[in-house]
């Protein structure tokens, strides 16, 4: 018996000596020696995308060389301009209104200078634009990144000839077929007509009226190279004036880029402390 007693004693003093060596293995394991460099961090991963983060405005204008433009107002509800849907298509220049917007128009589709569509996603300008079929049927798809801005197509004739020099025939196969045309390419039907060159007669009414037309939208300044040439002899926009500017480059600008010809044209509205609105937004037909 006490053989068994001490072989007890042995095993258990024995259990008690390799626990106390497993525990000091494991405090040797968690331990830092001292002395020792720390661990080295972790490289950072890559930072989280900023939620809505929007492109700062200033820089996007600045560079096209331009300061932005104030924001244009809510469109109305009560639309200042009513077009009537039957008799002659109505003439006008302006927009009554006491908003302090003007309306840019573009013309032809010579041009069509991918910078001027980059420059137009970016600055988000509205613009209404007068197409002829004969300058831009070698590249209708020019013009649809820009529709897609939401920039209406309306009708600028099929060759962009002197209407008034045309009986009512020929007026009308000019309009309707440059309408049918631009129907068929964009998906939307124009109701806007503007007569090449600006002459119209009692004749362009009729037409465009029996071409589903509404309106001749003539302009109270044209843009020219680096300035507009002004209907105001004290050379003054006006709020709801039109503006007249074309799809031309550098032939027809004396070297000048249409992009060139654009942010000149945004720099003298914003000099005058207006903001560009959409045509469209201000005119109902009634």
């Amino acid at each position: 018996m006490g053989d068994y007693w001490g072989r007890s004693v042995r095993v258990v003093a024995g259990a008690a000596v390799l626990a106390l060596a497993l525990a000091a293995c494991q405090r040797s394991a968690t331990e830092k020696p001292k002395g020792a460099a720390p661990p080295a961090p972790a490289p950072p991963g890559p930072a989280a995308p900023a939620v809505g983060q929007r492109p700062d405005t200033a820089a996007v204008w600045r560079k096209w060389g331009l300061k932005p433009l104030v924001p244009a107002p809510a469109p109305p509800v009560d639309k200042p301009l009513e077009l009537p849907r039957k008799g002659p298509a109505k003439v006008f220049e302006s927009v009554p209104t006491k908003d302090r917007v003007v309306f840019v128009t573009l013309d032809d589709g010579q041009e069509k200078d991918p910078k001027f569509v980059e420059m137009m996603n970016e600055l988000k300008v509205p613009v209404t634009m007068f197409l002829t079929k004969d300058d831009i049927q070698d590249d209708y798809g020019y013009f649809k990144p820009l529709q897609a801005l939401g920039n209406r197509v309306q009708d600028h004739t099929l060759t962009h000839p002197v209407l008034p020099t045309l009986g009512l025939e020929g007026q009308k196969h000019e309009i309707c077929g440059d309408r049918d045309a631009l129907t068929e390419q964009y998906g939307t039907a124009p109701t806007l007509l503007r007569p090449p060159f600006g002459r119209w007669n009692s004749l362009t009414q009729q037409a465009a009226r029996e071409c589903g037309i509404s309106g001749i939208v003539m302009w109270r300044a044209s843009m020219q190279i680096h300035d507009f040439q002004y209907d105001d002899p004290k050379k003054e926009l006006h709020p709801g004036d039109i503006l007249l500017a074309h799809f031309r480059g550098p032939k027809q600008l004396k070297g000048e880029t249409m992009t060139r010809m654009f942010a000149d044209l945004l720099k003298q509205i914003e000099k005058r402390g207006f903001s560009v609105a959409r045509l469209e937004d201000y005119i109902s037909v009634r």
